[in-house]
């Protein structure tokens, strides 16, 4: 891999960006040269059999526990045995998924493709300090992944959420953000129950605010991580306003998750479609390098609108 992050402000590998690459080489029994705060190449060779167990890492900075998460779970779900992930770090971070979005959608969708993957928060943690603990337990899949058609959605039933902010209750974080985006919704015809969360346990302050629609044949979410300077009440108008835009759009899986996806449709046995919001670069990027690297074995893409399609290799442990 080479010109890593190449664009960014600080470009090259972050701390957990080289611990996922550190991680992988640990669970797959693999071996990677380069992999230096800031190194923009790198060379990394896979092991040839992937150990399931207990894991446990430590970003060291409010990096994203969801990213190296993110990482893992592919490679768990071909291991010889049930995985359990600690990982410590960051859970709500600008750029980076959020656990909650993790635990209601992404698994969520996961769950319709036979993968079996949990995520319970242990200890909240925000950018910049961290100090956050997640853990996630991941199933080896039976056989090959499972195509989903997630092309035909149904009615809204409810959407649910989680306002939660640590050390900042004198403040009614947590109740402002959730109140404020339960008035937005409302008032675009949607109930909403967000639970509010005044948190002592996190190592510093910090908030977050996510919501998930509940339903049949739908994946969306929306969220948003508190930040010095942003009032709670844009935060929560933010949210809702995000996520009613993806539902408006007749979408099945929300912007996000668009492109979370695109690997385990390519892997999977048979094709997968689902609807999304709009087009972005994370969605067309995933789409272009699943083919780049699984198009020799039959991996094919194709969007037509909105739709996506993707024709999976019906990869198998070997």
């Amino acid at each position: 891999m080479r010109n890593i992050r190449a664009a960014r402000e600080k470009p090259g590998l972050r701390h957990q960006h080289r611990q996922a690459i550190l991680a992988c080489c640990e669970v797959s029994q693999g071996s990677v040269e380069g992999a230096a705060l800031g190194s923009m190449e790198v060379w990394y060779k896979p092991g040839k059999r992937v150990e399931g167990g207990d894991y446990h890492w430590d970003i060291g900075t409010g990096g994203s526990t969801t990213m190296l998460a993110m990482t893992l779970l592919p490679v768990a779900c071909f291991a010889t045995s049930p995985s359990t992930f600690v990982i410590s770090g960051g859970l709500f971070q600008d750029f980076a998924p959020s656990a909650y979005h993790m635990k209601h959608v992404f698994f969520a969708f996961l769950s319709g493709m036979d993968i079996h993957a949990e995520l319970e928060i242990k200890r909240p943690g925000y950018a910049e300090q961290g100090g956050g603990i997640i853990e996630v337990r991941v199933s080896p899949v039976d056989g090959a992944i499972k195509a989903i058609k997630a092309d035909k959605r149904t009615a809204i039933s409810s959407i649910r959420g989680v306002a939660i902010c640590s050390h900042l209750s004198e403040s009614k974080v947590s109740e402002r953000m959730a109140r404020e985006c339960e008035r937005l919704l409302k008032r675009s015809g949607y109930s909403a129950k967000i639970e509010v969360v005044y948190d002592d346990a996190a190592t510093h302050p910090g908030a977050a605010l996510a919501i998930w629609v509940e339903g049949t044949g739908c994946y969306l979410g929306s969220d948003m991580a508190g930040k010095k300077g942003r009032r709670a009440e844009n935060i929560g108008r933010q949210v809702a306003s995000n996520l009613i835009e993806d539902i408006n759009s007749g979408a099945t899986v929300d912007r996000f998750l668009g492109d979370q996806v695109v690997l385990y449709a390519a892997l999977a046995e048979g094709v997968t479609e689902y609807l999304i919001p709009h087009m972005t670069d994370h969605i067309e990027a995933n789409l272009w390098l699943v083919e780049q690297v699984l198009g020799k074995f039959g991996a094919q893409t194709e969007v037509t609108g909105n739709r996506v399609r993707v024709k999976g290799i019906g990869y198998l442990r070997r």
